[in-house]
């Protein structure tokens, strides 16, 4: 069954629900899933100036090669 089909069916089991209580905690869901997706989702713009951060980061030398990386790992 695709997404739009189970949609579909969603939103008619939801249309056939007759417990206030049930459609509170369905919308409490959905508010709190849309609440999370938004904070994870990053701008273009954000993006690049990380992108840029890093990079510069590693030019000025400022990171961990694998290798000594793995070395560090093995003394924990």
């Amino acid at each position: 069954m695709d997404l739009q089909t189970r949609k579909l069916h969603f939103i008619e089991s939801i249309l056939s629900i007759g417990n206030v209580k049930v459609i509170e905690k369905l919308e409490a869901l959905l508010k709190k899933e849309q609440q999370k997706e938004k904070s994870q989702r990053v701008s273009v713009e954000q993006y690049n100036k990380e992108l840029d951060e890093a990079e510069a980061e590693m030019n000025r030398g400022e990171y961990i090669s694998h290798k000594d990386f793995k070395k560090h790992m093995e003394k924990w």
